[in-house]
This record gives structure tokens, sequence and C-alpha cells, in this order.
């Protein structure tokens, strides 16, 4: 097996120096330092990444907390993720806590077993017992897609209100008024603010806000479908749907095709995601797309940040990003109304062939 001594006997240093290089610890001339990298290409030399966490108190991994791998919206996002933490070099490794307090804790836990330098969280349960624990090996956090009440993580979310304030405005301007609303459960803080925006709109318009037409219930398809009957059984004269999640509007879409009702015609629909499930319905959502690749670069540099400065103020650290509408066909919008497509689609960065998108007015937030 090779190893650094080998390393250093072929590029004529010592093994100090062929550490130096590799640990970034020391300063090492530049044409030392490209000795010492050709030899270990030459070589193919691979370093003991256990040692090598132990002499730098670093493991170069990341722990991500999420409340379902398997949903769409957290399949995009924790891709995104570990691709903009390997860009950084940190492998990352994976938790489904549920929306249960307790697997949450046994996943941080496990991750502090493991030595993760730090971890990236979208609490569903109760998290105050697992950032005590966090809080106590010293190691950093920052809180994902939804805040928690009372913890002071640091956290990456979007424009939730926003965002669906310019969902329902636009079913609003399509002439809808008797809107609904479906999102995810009440506990939690992105579900909550989409009322708000939802709520909001309405009342901006002059529109009745009705509870009557408010649904909290989980981010799936058996959940969408359901709360969809329950809502039109309530108000059988309901003409549009925001629904939370691309995953509950299709559930939605089922429940219309169930109760002979045409999506986009008798009820208007514009969902909330922008997952790529969302392009393959019939016919095809309109929803508030939410940034991936922006997301995951901005937590793992505020996460990074904080593993490279533990002593910041983390109650300081908040960053809010933006929404984009697309229009696809569940809002009412017809082909005339997609005729400059080609030209937004570059900006959206899709290949869809009729989807029309329009940047809300939020600008990204943030305080540091």
């Amino acid at each position: 097996m090779v190893g650094r001594v080998d390393v250093a006997r072929l590029a004529g240093v010592s093994p100090a120096v062929v550490s130096y290089v590799l640990n970034d610890s020391h300063p090492v001339a530049p044409a030392t330092r490209e000795r010492v990298v050709a030899a270990i290409d030459e070589l193919g030399y691979r370093p003991n990444a256990l040692a090598r966490s132990l002499a730098t108190a670093r493991t170069h991994t990341l722990g991500l907390l999420l409340p379902e791998s398997a949903n769409p919206y957290f399949a995009r996002l924790s891709s995104a993720i570990e691709d903009a933490a390997f860009e950084a070099g940190f492998a990352v490794l994976l938790g489904n806590g549920v929306d249960s307090a307790a697997r949450e804790l046994g996943y941080v836990r496990a991750f502090l077993d493991r030595r993760v330098d730090g971890i990236i969280a979208v609490p569903g349960g109760d998290f105050a017992e697992g950032w005590r624990e966090l809080q106590a090996a010293k190691v950093p956090a920052v809180s994902l897609d939804r805040l928690q009440a009372g913890i002071d993580l640091p956290s990456v979310v979007v424009d939730n209100a926003g965002g669906a304030r310019v969902a329902t405005e636009h079913l609003i301007g399509h002439g809808r008024t008797r809107i609904a609303c479906l999102t995810g459960g009440e506990g939690l803080s992105s579900a909550q603010e989409r009322v708000i925006g939802w709520r909001g709109a309405l009342a901006d318009a002059g529109l009745p806000v009705d509870d009557q037409r408010l649904a909290f219930t989980p981010f799936s398809v058996e959940a969408g479908h359901a709360a969809t009957l329950e809502l039109l059984a309530r108000d059988p004269e309901i003409d549009a749907i925001f629904a939370g999640s691309d995953t509950q509007a299709v559930g939605t879409l089922r429940a219309l095709a169930d109760v002979g009702l045409r999506a986009g015609e008798d009820v208007a629909i514009v969902s909330f995601d922008g997952t790529p499930i969302s392009d393959y319905t019939t016919p095809r959502l309109t929803t508030v797309v939410q940034p991936y690749a922006e997301i995951a670069t901005e937590v793992v540099r505020m996460l990074l940040t904080l593993i490279e400065d533990p002593e910041q103020d983390r109650s300081r650290l908040h960053r809010v990003l933006p929404t984009t509408l697309l229009r696809r066909d569940t809002c009412g919008c017809g082909p005339a109304a997609r005729a400059d497509a080609d030209g937004a689609l570059a900006l959206a960065g899709t290949s869809a062939p009729t989807t029309r998108i329009e940047q809300n007015q939020t600008e990204p937030k943030e305080f540091l």
C-alpha cells in the first residue's frame, strides 16, 4: 500500500511537507507543492480519512436531517445540497426524521457520534432537545425550509408568504373569487406563512377569507386528495385552489377528476415547490418554484462559515430567498397567455415547451 513516506521519497521532500500540502496547514513553496501533487497523482496515493480527521479535528462530513427524502421536494433539495457540499469538499450523511422529535434526536446523536462538522436540519418535530445537544457538542447547525419558535438556529428559507400571495393574486386575476387553500401541517412555519400569503391576497382584493376553505394536511398525494374532497364537500362552489405543495396538488387533480370537475376550467389550481413532477401532470401544474440551487449553495455556505468561525452570533444569520411563479395550464392561462414562453424559459432554466414564468416581487433578505 502506498504511504506518505513513498510520496515524500518520490517528491524529494520530507513526510512532514507532504502533510503540509495535504492539510494545507503550513506555507509550501509553489514548486515544492507541484512536486508533491505530481507524486500523489503518479502513485495514486489516497490519504487515510480517519487519520486526517484526527489530525485536523475535521471529518469533512455534514449531516442532513430531512422529514422524508422520498418526497419529491426534499429529494430535489437534498440532491442540490449534496452537489453544493461535494463542490466544497464535504460528504453528506442523510437521516429521515419523519416529523418525529424522538427520531430527529436519534439522528442528531448519530451524526454527533460520527463526528460530523455541521448539520443542516429541516425540523418537523420539536427540535429543542436536538438543538441543546448540538450546542453542548459545539457543532454548528442551520435550519432549512422552516423555523421553530424559541430556537435561535441560523436559517435559510424562501419567502413562503410572498410566493403564496403571488399565486393567489394570479388566481384572482383569472376572475376566481372562491379560492381555497390546502397546505402542510398546522405546526409548520412554512405552511403557516403560505396561509398568511393566501389570506393577505384575498383581503387586499376585498374577497372573503373563509376558514371553511382552508385545510391543513400532510404534504402527500393521498392527503391532498382527501383534503380536496373535504373542501369541495364543505363548499361545492370553490372555483380555485392554492395547494401548498406540488405533491398535494397531484392529489387535488385526482380528486377533481373523481367528482367530474376539470382542472384549469371548473377549478383553477396553483401549487408550490416547482418540482419536476409538476411538469408531467395532465394538465400541467402552474406552480411557485423554489430556487433549489441557490437554497443549497446558501445553506452550505452559511454552515461552512459557522464551521470556520464558531464564535459568530448565530441568531443573526438568517436568509430569505425569493420564489418564481411558473404559469402553465392549471391556473387557466391559455396558449396566448404563454406566447412569450421561450424567452422566459432561459431565465427559468427549464426546457418545458409551454411554460411562462414571472418573478415575484420579493427581494432576497439577509441578516448577518
